[in-house]
C-alpha cells in the first residue's frame, strides 16, 4: 500500500468499526448508516492507495510510463527546458494506481512546484494552468521533464525527487491524490511507441525510446 494513504485508511477503518459496534449494540440506525458509508469509503481508499511492485523493462534509452492510465494526448511542443519536444499526457482516473515512476535514468536537475487551478485532468489546458510539480532530469545534454498535475478532485501532490540525486527507470518518486494527469516531455527526435487511447502501466509500459 502507498504510505501516503496510511492515515486515511487507519482513520476510516477505526471510524467504521466504532460506528458498527455502537450502531448494532445500541440499535441506532444513524450509526449503522455511518458504518456502511465509512466502510464503502474505506474499501474505495484501500483500492485507490494500492501500490503494486512492478518489474521495469531493462534496455538502453527506453522511455518507461511514469504513471498508470490512458494516453490522452501526444503532441509537439516547444519546452523551455527540453527544447523542441514531444509531450505524452496520461490521464489517471480514480481507479488507477496513483504512484509516479521515473521514466529513465538520469540526474534530477530541478524540482519546481507551481500553484494553479484544479480543472478536470482530461482537459488539455490542465497541463499549463493546473497546480503541478515539475521534475527535470538530465542525461548529459538531453533533458526529460515529468509533470505531476492535479485534477478536479486531486488536491495534494507528493513529489520526493531531490535535486542532484541519481534516479533509475521505474523508481518511485511521487504520488497524486485522487484523479490526475502526468505529462512526459521528451526530445523531439524520441521514438514514441504509444498512441492516444492506449492504456499504460507506470514503471512497466515502454512508451518510447530516446535516440542516441
Amino acid at each position: 500500500m502507498a504510505p501516503e494513504g496510511r492515515k486515511i485508511l487507519i482513520g476510516l477503518f477505526l471510524v467504521s468499526i466504532l460506528c458498527g459496534i455502537a450502531g448494532f449494540y445500541y440499535e441506532m440506525s444513524i450509526l449503522k448508516v455511518c458504518f456502511y458509508l465509512f466502510g464503502i469509503f474505506f474499501l474505495f481508499s484501500l483500492n485507490f492507495f494500492r501500490d503494486p511492485h512492478r518489474i521495469t523493462p531493462q534496455g538502453d534509452n527506453l522511455l518507461i510510463a511514469p504513471a498508470d492510465g490512458k494516453v490522452v494526448l501526444i503532441k509537439e511542443i516547444e519546452d523551455e527546458a527540453v527544447g523542441n519536444a514531444k509531450q505524452i499526457s496520461i490521464f489517471l482516473n480514480v481507479f488507477n494506481v496513483h504512484s509516479n515512476k521515473m521514466p529513465v535514468d538520469g540526474i534530477v536537475e530541478s524540482v519546481d512546484y507551481k500553484k494553479g487551478k484544479f480543472k478536470a485532468a482530461f482537459d488539455h489546458s490542465a497541463s499549463d494552468v493546473n497546480e503541478q510539480a515539475i521534475v527535470v532530469l538530465s542525461r548529459g545534454n538531453v533533458k526529460i521533464k515529468i509533470k505531476q498535475i492535479a485534477g478536479l478532485i486531486a488536491r495534494r501532490i507528493y513529489c520526493y525527487a531531490e535535486v542532484g540525486s541519481a534516479v533509475k527507470p521505474g523508481e518511485r518518486f511521487g504520488f497524486i491524490m485522487f484523479g490526475s494527469r502526468t505529462d512526459l516531455i521528451v526530445p523531439f527526435n524520441s521514438v514514441v511507441n504509444v498512441k492516444v487511447g492506449d492504456k499504460v502501466t507506470g514503471g512497466k509500459t515502454v512508451v518510447g525510446q530516446l535516440t542516441k
